[in-house]
């Protein structure tokens, strides 16, 4: 199968509007799939909580396009009951005609946990929780009745109805931990996706997906291997996009000229990525993205 691309749109300091014309060029650039983040505050230092609610943009992604998968990178476990994450993805896969992706990860921006109150429990606790959130979510929504009892989620013959449009809406799982995300993705999950890693960072991270695959008889090939990346044509545009985070996310971005693009996004997809996913930030380029999909995305076709 040949190498796919998207776009992970941020929701901060931007406007429904133009987050709705920029998902049109997107679609209409030849891109396969776009995602929303989830936070309440900018997802970066400045503390700004500008920022527009992920489930409401995931359905208006929904319903501006027609054909992208429509993704989520990714919802944090801490932030609603499974039920209530797993009934609203139901929505937004019927409203998009069954082209949803769930993306759900163990949550990290304590900052906005703090300022409402969210408990935000050591990493332990939370990798525990996204594992139940992710059976719970899973048997809501592929099951009549799902019923769990776990030390952080409860279900008694929960149901989710009308379920989703796909027979298994993809639920992927968004971290790079090696010991504890990696085990998750490879006993539960249909695909992984990590930000901002250089390619020799991804292929490692790769093959420790594989051995925990091997360990709980998984199939690697039957998971989607995804990876996030910075994206501007100079370095002047990857830090008008992500500020004082440009230095730190840049060895896992794509910047220069498209042949120098070409060629790091091809160190990727022979270290086993399936999707390449530019991950944007206001304010947004789209003739930067009209013309990677021109001059970048056929050398993969």
């Amino acid at each position: 199968m040949a190498l796919q691309f998207g776009v992970h749109t941020g929701l901060h300091s931007t406007t429904v509007d133009d987050l709705r014309s920029l998902w049109r060029r997107i679609e209409d650039a030849g891109f396969d799939w776009i995602s929303i983040w989830d936070h309440f505050y900018a997802a970066d230092a400045t503390g700004s909580a500008e920022c527009l609610e992920a489930v409401s943009m995931h359905a208006a992604l929904a319903t501006t396009t027609s054909r992208v998968r429509c993704g989520s990178l990714v919802y944090s476990i801490g932030y609603r009951h499974p039920a209530v994450l797993a009934n609203a993805i139901a929505t937004i896969d019927h409203l998009s005609g069954g082209r949803a992706t769930l993306g759900v990860g163990a949550g990290w921006h304590q900052l906005e946990y703090d300022a409402y109150g969210i408990p935000f429990p050591p990493v332990g606790v939370r990798m525990r929780q996204l594992e139940e959130g992710i059976l719970c979510i899973r048997g809501l929504l592929t099951q009549p009745a799902t019923t769990f009892a776990g030390d952080y989620f409860e279900l008694t013959d929960a149901r989710c109805e009308p379920r989703p449009v796909q027979r298994q809406l993809p639920l992927w799982v968004g971290g790079g931990g090696e010991k504890v995300t990696l085990r998750i993705v490879a006993q539960h999950a249909d695909g992984w996706n990590v930000p901002f890693v250089p390619p020799e960072v991804f292929a490692h991270k790769v093959g420790v997906l594989k051995e925990h695959c091997e360990r709980a008889g998984t199939d690697p090939a039957k998971i989607t291997k995804a990876v996030n990346l910075g994206f501007a044509f100079d370095d002047a545009g990857l830090e008008q996009q992500f500020g004082r985070m440009a230095g730190f996310i840049g060895p896992g971005s794509l910047v220069g000229e498209p042949r120098e693009i070409i060629d790091k996004i091809g160190a990727y997809r022979d270290a086993g990525a399936d999707w390449v996913i530019l991950a944007v930030r206001p304010p947004f380029d789209p003739d930067a993205l009209d013309r990677f999909a021109a001059e970048v995305m056929p050398a993969f076709a």
